[in-house]
């Protein structure tokens, strides 16, 4: 997945201050997930209302690892591979995703799904990082005079908390051919962006039609309202760009979309 580096922001104000000339800042890191979070805030940052928040941030993505993880052996989601979980016993997590995943397929024509993977035939883990990141954020939405930014690897989520406006964040979205080089520039101020490729994880992504890894050139980002649809429609359209296009104009008119 191509990186998209949150740039500093831009200004910011609150409903009941006005602009605000100089907004403090803060950012908090964890390892989690098996990648690296950051929190980004702006605004009034030293009150404890924003500690809480991003300790809860961090704290659901924990959980939901040891619910979805692969590659822990006592996950939920191991469990029930193996038979020694029901799911009807699992984490209601799991339902939820898995319903999330039917919806995705039916939304982007098949070119997201969890139903096939090369070792289990069946794997929802695709659409966890940007449900569990945009669930995650939400906690940060309480907070009163703030804006943040969460990135996940390169997959975000913007917004506000109570009684501010959001700043917009300048987010880079790498070129695929020159890591470490900006190709584009998107302004996100409320929701998410999402990118898939090839480049930094390898042949990971499925082509479900030809049940083929691909491993090929290129990337697709897709940002609007919501990361967890950027996340799925971004990974679609690096599956096939032309229909993915087709289908997110259609289906979800208020993405946006770059492919490279």
């Amino acid at each position: 997945m191509s990186a998209a580096p949150v740039a500093p922001p831009g200004p910011g104000a609150t409903a009941d201050q006005g602009p605000l000339r100089e907004l403090s800042r803060r950012a908090f890191v964890e390892h989690v997930m098996g990648l690296p979070v950051s929190v980004h805030v702006r605004g009034d940052v030293e009150g404890p209302e924003v500690r809480t928040a991003v300790s809860q941030v961090f704290g659901l993505l924990r959980r939901a690892d040891s619910v979805f993880s692969t590659w822990r052996h006592d996950s939920d989601l191991m469990k029930v591979r193996r038979g020694e979980l029901s799911t009807e016993a699992a984490h209601p997590w799991l339902a939820e995703v898995e319903a999330l995943c039917v919806a995705a397929a039916a939304r982007t024509g098949g070119l997201f799904t969890a139903d096939y993977a090369p070792e289990t035939g069946h794997d929802p883990t695709g659409l966890v990082k940007g449900w569990a990141v945009e669930k995650a954020a939400a906690h940060l939405s309480h907070v009163p005079r703030i804006s943040f930014c969460v990135n996940a690897g390169g997959d975000l989520v913007a917004g506000a908390g109570q009684g501010a406006a959001p700043t917009t964040w300048h987010v880079g979205i790498e070129d695929p051919e020159h890591p470490g080089s900006v190709r584009a520039t998107v302004p996100l101020s409320r929701g998410g962006l999402a990118t898939s490729g090839a480049a930094a994880r390898g042949a990971h992504i499925v082509d479900p039609r030809t049940a083929m890894a691909l491993d090929r050139p290129g990337s697709a980002s897709v940002w609007g309202p919501t990361l967890l649809w950027s996340d799925v429609w971004a990974t679609a359209l690096f599956v096939d760009p032309e229909l993915g296009r087709r289908a997110l104009e259609k289906t979800d008119p208020a993405y946006r979309c770059l492919v490279l």
